[in-house]
């Protein structure tokens, strides 16, 4: 049964996507199956695992609205070793469509249901905004990977973040909960970006991730190649720190989480 996870923050620009493609070529290339959900219209997601949004002839749009399933939607990224349900700029028109139609928070788990057999992971690329497609993600997932930088403002963006997962948890999904936080585009070398990791690691404890992705240049330039840093440049840091965050989804995700109650004392 495949475990769904969401990489999601609600503020912008603090790498969900390239946390979610390289998280999956890296659960790929330990022999995990991967199904790469893209709910973000601008499609990067899509556009950084090899697919080409524009000649998708179904989307994740087509799976919300009901008129097509994931096993027809979804789309084989051979460079990468996963599964692509991608997106482009007709996802933005299902924000509108949605808004009238019954169980308009739980499609994309019905749809999911049906090929949970079919893959060990599931990753849900989120746009940067509580939206009706953000609802969709959380309301189908295990549980809620959160990439940050450490900063300060990063900070009273978690704290909203964590209200919002504790009120989906609360009304509309029992098993939703932080996985984990997980550092990115961390320099160790800034004082106020050590600082508040260890404020993360004070509040948060074993919710924390021991795996910290450093900036790297060869990770920022991936998406221009259409591919994930791992497979792009397997040797560069980044790379290799995400081949070691996959190794660490792995083994937490065999053992047992923990109640979303913790983490939401923020």
């Amino acid at each position: 049964m495949a475990k769904i996870f969401c990489v999601a923050n609600q503020k912008g620009g603090v790498g969900k996507t390239t946390t979610t493609v390289n998280l999956a070529a890296g659960l790929a290339q330990l022999g995990q199956r991967v199904l790469m959900v893209d709910l973000d219209p601008q499609g990067n997601a899509t556009m950084g695992s090899g697919v080409d949004k524009r000649s998708l002839a179904l989307s994740v749009y087509d799976v919300l609205l009901e008129s097509a399933s994931v096993a027809q939607a979804a789309v084989r990224s051979e460079k990468c070793g996963y599964d692509v349900l991608g997106a482009n700029r007709e996802l933005a028109g299902a924000e509108v469509e949605l808004v009238g139609l019954e169980r308009r928070d739980q499609r994309l788990k019905t749809a999911l249901v049906a090929v949970a057999t079919r893959y060990d992971f599931v990753l849900i690329d989120c746009p940067p905004s509580l939206s009706m497609l953000t609802l969709n993600g959380l309301c189908s997932a295990n549980g809620v990977i959160v990439p940050m930088q450490c900063e300060y403002f990063a900070l009273e963006g978690l704290t909203d973040l964590v209200n919002t997962i504790k009120q989906v948890h609360a009304n509309l999904n029992k098993d939703l909960q932080i996985i984990g936080l997980l550092r990115v585009m961390f320099d160790p070398r800034i004082t106020l970006q050590s600082q508040v990791s260890d404020q993360l690691k004070a509040h948060f404890g074993d919710k924390v991730f021991d795996s910290v992705i450093p900036r790297n240049v060869r990770l920022a330039e991936a998406p221009s190649y259409g591919l994930p840093g791992v497979v792009f440049d397997p040797l560069a840091k980044g790379s290799q720190a995400f081949v070691a965050f996959a190794q660490e989804m792995v083994a937490r995700s065999s053992g047992a989480a923990s109640p979303v109650s913790r983490e939401t004392q923020a």
